[in-house]
């Protein structure tokens, strides 16, 4: 039997294991190869179009130059409307595609496919009427293509165009805003709220090309003065007239013309100019003074907000918040995954490790009602284990590896050995954030950064990098922008990056706007001024401990809600503020955040008492969710209903083979040497979170770590497909497996058995096995086992967590 029809048919009997209420997902290879369907349909399309043109061309003559190219061309497009149909059918059978249009896409598609083969029959037999089938068959494709594009690209796509039909003209959208059908004269809040909503679109839309960073045209809309004063051609606002304001001419010019504003991106909303357009109307106010900010600023400050009631099961504070969440959004509790499913969840989001086999089976019969407490405090109390594991959460978001660019010049430093120690320790988290930042020799390779060989511009300074790194990891805060000029995506300025990257440097910067130097010095100050007063005299190791002490006060509530946020996501799927470099999003619970955080400071910055708050909540015992797409997780519209589920990461799926089937790297393989002797002899193998990056981690996700990296993305990739395929380290290690499952166990029956269990945690049902032996045989080669254990790391059960 071969690799494909072994992956067919145990992926076909396998079922999905998410616990109840949780149904099952697709295997993410008929996914993958749905999509190429786009990439393939094109092939045959333009095939059948060349023959018929072809025969068109030719004519009624009798040279055989064009029949010989028509019969190839129609033959290969015949071929590729069957593979074209295979991967269609995959994709409206994988992804959300449905209705009257799918319908006819699909049955054109598939006449289409079927003339086509008839076609070339035609063509091999000679039949007089083949070019007719031929037609017939390019009319097929011709339509079939029009309701192709009806679902990508929308119903009304080639109507659309036609005069009368642009629906874009519809203005109905034009009151959809915040003063929306108000008579009368505003009060000075409501002038506030509009005034607001009209820079908040000139910050998203204007200020990239007409700000304090870049002028163009001579024209600024990010201050009052500037705005009302106009460019070099005049004036483009006129209070009361928007007819006679060339800022509403511009914006409602169509996108191809070439005085059309947004010059670049996406063009404005209705509701966008529908603002604008009653701003100008009402008299284009502008208040004077200091105004609040147009983009969303979290609060500094830490907040204890009020717990609501206790009911029945749910009386954990974080159960307690989701509970009140739930109810504003309507969404009932579901039942609570089983144990098989929770003690696999929680041994890979603690240890990063499957759990063993006697574990699963004793932990199932437990009838204590708080085994699973009990269960998560003896993970937690596993010191090395939840070391290895939570190494590389920070490794990722401190830019600490074991090798790269850096390291060959020395100028680079790596902080694996403290790192490593505090994970074991459970070191507080405000000591671990002050030596971080005021270090010792072993600690300073976070904020000493890259010193890159060569000529660099003034943003990856050495100083610059401290500044960025300590902003995005301990504050959740984008300084990258600010550090070349003005942010368009926040109110920082390029003064403020440098002022801050200051106080990590022997010397003052001087301010390079874009790399260029401008004369100016920014002094040396804090990122939030309420914290402290940076002493811009004193030495830089104590202006660092002054910075530390500063950031880790209990009062910094920005600090803890941007931790407790990064490990909501790294055990939930998403952060509660997303994406979680960005703290001054909206959280979908802005109570639950705050609570956290005070609570982690009240609790002694122990990040173990935190990771065990939320995995004995019901809020992670309930079923996993799934995401169509990516972006549905950043969406603003989100809405959280449970844990999301999600791959296993390059080291959690690489420690899953190495423990279930066999070690990915060797022992020759040497770990990371700083680790103490005693630790390596109790590692059972090469836990890929201590190896260097290779080709292998790489494709499954793990990134270079030469800048910080707080997410790594669940979706499936196509390096990581080739890789998964052909890899030699992968392919390696199983083929070694199955020679030491070979040799254990020579009945085949036990030995399906045995892998099931030590991959997926269970036996396989009587439908497995029966399809699993039929593959296999009575006595398999090595070859026939490898392709089996090989299925088996491609099931969404074993790569996924639920």
């Amino acid at each position: 039997m071969t690799v494909a029809t072994i992956l067919l048919t145990i992926t076909a009997v396998t079922p999905v294991v998410a616990g109840e209420g949780t149904t099952g997902d697709h295997f993410w290879f008929w996914s993958f190869l749905g999509r190429l369907h786009p990439m393939v349909v094109h092939f045959p399309v333009s095939l059948l179009v060349v023959a018929l043109l072809m025969e068109v061309i030719g004519g009624k003559r009798k040279a055989d130059s064009f029949r010989a190219g028509i019969r190839m061309l129609v033959f290969i497009g015949a071929i590729s409307a069957v593979a074209a149909v295979v991967f269609g059918l995959l994709l409206s059978n994988t992804e959300d595609y449905g209705g009257d249009t799918l319908s006819i896409h699909q049955w054109t598609g598939i006449a289409t496919m079927v003339f086509a083969c008839i076609t070339a029959g035609g063509y091999l037999k000679q039949w007089r009427f083949r070019k007719t089938l031929l037609t017939f068959t390019v009319v097929g494709v011709t339509i079939a293509g029009h309701y192709g594009a009806g679902l990508t690209h929308g119903e009304d796509y080639l109507t659309s165009v036609i005069p009368g039909n642009d629906s874009s003209a519809d203005t109905s959208g034009a009151g959809n805003f915040l003063l929306a059908g108000h008579t009368g004269p505003l009060t000075d809040v409501q002038v506030q709220d509009l005034n607001l909503q009209v820079r908040t679109i000139f910050a998203h839309n204007c200020n990239n090309c007409h700000g304090e960073a870049k002028v163009k045209g001579k024209l600024r809309l990010d201050t009052k003065a500037f705005a009302m004063q106009g460019g070099e051609n005049g004036v483009v606002i006129v209070p009361g007239d928007p007819g006679k304001s060339e800022l509403m001419k511009r914006i409602l010019l169509p996108k191809s013309h070439k005085k059309a504003m947004p010059a670049k991106g996406k063009s404005l909303t209705k509701e966008e100019v529908a603002v604008l357009d009653y701003w100008i109307k009402q008299g284009a106010p502008w208040p004077e003074g200091e105004q609040k900010s147009v983009f969303r600023v979290a609060a500094l400050e830490p907040r204890t907000p009020d717990l609501p009631p206790a009911t029945g099961d749910l009386v954990s504070p974080v159960d307690r918040f989701v509970n009140a969440y739930f109810q504003k959004h309507k969404i009932s509790w579901h039942n609570l995954v089983d144990d098989r499913t929770y003690i696999r969840r929680v041994y890979l989001d603690v240890t990063g490790l499957l759990p063993p086999v006697d574990s699963i089976d004793a932990f199932i019969q437990n009838k204590q009602p708080d085994k699973r407490n009990t269960l998560v405090l003896n993970l937690l109390n596993r010191n090395n284990d939840y070391a290895q594991h939570w190494l590389t959460f920070w490794n990722d978001a401190l830019r600490n590896d074991y090798s790269g660019t850096g390291y060959i010049t020395g100028g680079r430093s790596d902080i694996t050995k403290w790192l490593y120690t505090s994970l074991v320790e459970n070191k507080p988290y405000n000591n671990f954030v002050k030596e971080l930042i005021s270090p010792s020799n072993e600690s300073r390779g976070f904020i000493r950064g890259i010193e890159w060989r060569g000529t660099i511009n003034s943003s990856q300074r050495t100083e610059m990098q401290a500044a960025q790194n300590v902003a995005q990891v301990f504050l959740g805060l984008n300084l990258k922008c600010a550090s070349c000029h003005n942010s368009f995506v926040s109110d920082w300025k390029l003064e403020d990056a440098y002022a801050f990257a200051n106080v990590f440097s022997d010397t003052t910067l001087e301010i390079n706007h874009c790399d260029k130097p401008t004369g100016k010095m920014a002094g040396r100050r804090m990122l939030f001024k309420e914290l402290g007063i940076i002493d811009p005299n004193a030495i830089t190791k104590e202006r660092l401990k002054q910075l530390a002490d500063y950031l880790v006060q209990p009062k910094d509530g920005r600090l803890y809600r941007t931790v407790v946020n990064r490990v909501w996501a790294q055990l939930m799927g998403r952060g509660i503020v997303e994406p979680v470099d960005v703290m001054d999003n909206e959280p979908w619970s802005q109570d639950l955040l705050d609570w956290l955080a005070v609570d982690f400071v009240e609790k002694g910055y122990d990040i173990k008492q935190l990771i065990y708050t939320i995995l004995t909540s019901r809020t992670y015992q309930l079923p996993s969710a799934g995401m169509k797409e990516a972006g549905e997780i950043v969406a603003p519209n989100y809405v959280f209903s449970g844990m999301l589920r999600r791959r296993l990461t390059a080291e959690q799926f690489t420690d899953a083979v190495s423990s279930a089937i066999y070690p990915v790297y060797p022992d020759s393989v040497v770990v990371y040497p700083l680790l103490p002797e005693h630790v390596k002899k109790e590692i059972p193998f090469a836990r890929a979170a201590l190896v260097k990056n290779d080709a292998f981690l790489t494709a499954l996700g793990r990134p270079n770590r030469e800048t910080v990296s707080t997410s790594r993305s669940s979706q499936a990739s196509l390096l990581q497909a080739l890789e998964l395929t052909n890899g030699v380290q992968f392919n390696d290690a199983i083929k070694r497996g199955a020679d030491k499952w070979k040799g254990m166990y020579p009945d085949a029956g036990v030995m399906v058995k045995e892998i099931y269990r030590n991959a997926l945690g269970r036996l396989p049902s009587p439908e497995e096995q029966a399809v699993s032996q039929k593959a296999l045989g009575s006595t398999p080669t090595t070859a026939e086992i490898q392709d089996f254990i090989w299925a088996m790391t491609l099931l969404p059960e074993f790569q996924l967590i639920y």
